[in-house]
């Protein structure tokens, strides 16, 4: 019996996110630089948790609150 793939996207790539802020890559990068948004890495590949994604823009729309 083999195991269902998950049915939503648990860790996006770099150019998701920068499709979802809309920004650029070195942007996108920055952020991740300055630990503003949490990412890990598998390989060389960058990854950001849809978690830490959804975190990051709560919080920017409690600052401009």
């Amino acid at each position: 019996m083999s195991k269902a793939p998950p049915t939503s996207i648990d860790a996006l790539r770099v150019p998701e996110v920068m499709t979802a802020l809309r920004l650029s890559r070195s942007k996108v990068y920055d952020l991740i630089r300055s630990r503003q948004l949490e990412s890990f890495t598998i390989g060389r590949s960058r990854r950001i948790a849809a978690d830490s994604l959804r975190t990051f823009m709560s919080e920017r729309i409690e600052e401009a609150a």
